[in-house]
């Protein structure tokens, strides 16, 4: 008998101690704002970062306060934009949509080797031995790493063994960029149509020596056709993706390296 009293007495004190903590439980919860509820519904669940932000409930927070603007999600596009502008009560304008281009056409065929790389897979690892295997130390270490991050499925390697994008399936969120050692991989908009496919700032000189493909600096894309967008920075030819397609075409026809390439 004393043991079924004393059973009943501590069912009677665990049902007061649940009773009293679900009574606290919602007296003191925090309501969440009814905007952030809404903002975080509407998200994407990429969680890909290229906002700025840890993950989409980060950004939906800040947008919910005021502190990050609309718009800024790249997998969400102009339809998120939209709806997130719907819950603010403003206009929002998302920015051009950006995808991730591969900055070199030198594959193992046309690029020269300094010595053979036998260690792990992996473009970071290959690249603190002299940054990498290629004699060009700007190109692409065609390793992967850029595969392994990527949550679209959007790089995807070639016959050639070098990799690529495919735009289609890029959500712009810049992972591939961060992963990269040599700065290969970078975002552009997604409406460019050429391109100049190399990432060397050597002598052209030196260029020639290690790779067949990449630009040499010589301005015949900027000299002769200036009305086509192309400028040599830093021994460099770098594209303005405003200029009229036709200039663009032409010069891309004339460059003696085919660096130019037409997306």
């Amino acid at each position: 008998m004393a043991i079924l009293y004393a059973f009943l007495v501590i069912a009677g004190i665990g049902a007061l101690l649940g009773l009293g903590l679900s009574i606290a439980d919602h007296k003191l919860a925090v309501e969440k704002d009814e905007k952030l509820v809404a903002l975080e519904q509407i998200m994407p669940g990429a969680n890909c970062g290229g906002c700025g932000y840890a993950g989409c409930a980060d950004y939906a927070a800040a947008v919910a306060i005021g502190k990050a603007l609309p718009g800024l999600c790249s997998p969400g596009g102009q339809a998120l934009a939209d709806k997130m502008g719907e819950i603010m009560g403003i206009e929002v304008k998302a920015g051009e949509k950006q995808v991730a281009f591969i900055f070199c056409k030198g594959d193992c065929g046309n690029t020269k080797k300094v010595y053979e790389y036998k260690g792990l897979k992996d473009c970071n690892a290959a690249s603190i031995l002299f940054r990498g295997d290629n004699g060009c130390k700007y190109g692409c270490l065609h390793l992967g790493s850029c595969m392994a991050v990527c949550d679209s499925g959007a790089i995807y390697r070639m016959d050639n063994g070098s990799l690529a994008v495919d735009p289609a399936k890029c959500i712009g969120c810049g992972k591939c960029t961060k992963v990269c050692p040599n700065g290969v991989i970078k975002l552009i908009e997604d409406r460019a149509k050429f391109i100049v496919a190399c990432n060397s700032r050597d002598k052209g000189a030196d260029v020639r020596k290690n790779c067949e493909v990449g630009c040499i600096g010589c301005k015949i894309c900027q000299i002769k056709f200036p009305e086509a967008g192309f400028k040599v920075e830093d021994n460099l030819a770098v594209a303005s993706f405003t200029a009229p397609e036709e200039e663009a075409a032409k010069a891309m026809e004339a460059c003696p390296r085919k660096a130019i390439i037409r997306r």
